[in-house]
């Protein structure tokens, strides 16, 4: 199987997908870990891969988004974006909207 495939079944395979330098419970940067702080206050279930394991990984997901940084985030096979775009989508409610538009579960906001 291609790095292009893997990817590709990954970002297909799961409801919302985030590329990442580190993990979940450990961000190796600041605008993964922004990313993950939205995702998590969102209470949204998400499986983050580290592009840090794998260099073939983190070339491949700039080659397979034709966006050249890391994070990047995929919500139901749909490129989102990155750090800048999903902060911004947060802020205007513009990344809730498209998260209950796909049918993904959220946290309720309090």
């Amino acid at each position: 199987m291609s790095i292009h495939d893997t990817i590709d079944a990954e970002v297909k395979g799961n409801d919302v997908v985030l590329f990442m330098k580190g993990s979940p419970d450990m961000p190796m940067c600041g605008f993964s870990g922004q990313v993950v702080q939205v995702l998590d206050f969102l209470g949204v279930p998400y499986k983050g891969i580290n592009v840090l394991e794998s260099d073939e990984i983190r070339q491949g997901i700039k080659d397979y988004s034709n966006w050249p940084t890391i994070p990047q985030l995929y919500i139901k096979g749909e490129f989102v974006g990155g750090c800048d775009i999903v902060r911004e989508m947060f802020q205007a409610g513009e990344l809730q909207a498209l998260l209950k538009d796909k049918g993904v579960a959220m946290r309720e906001p309090a």
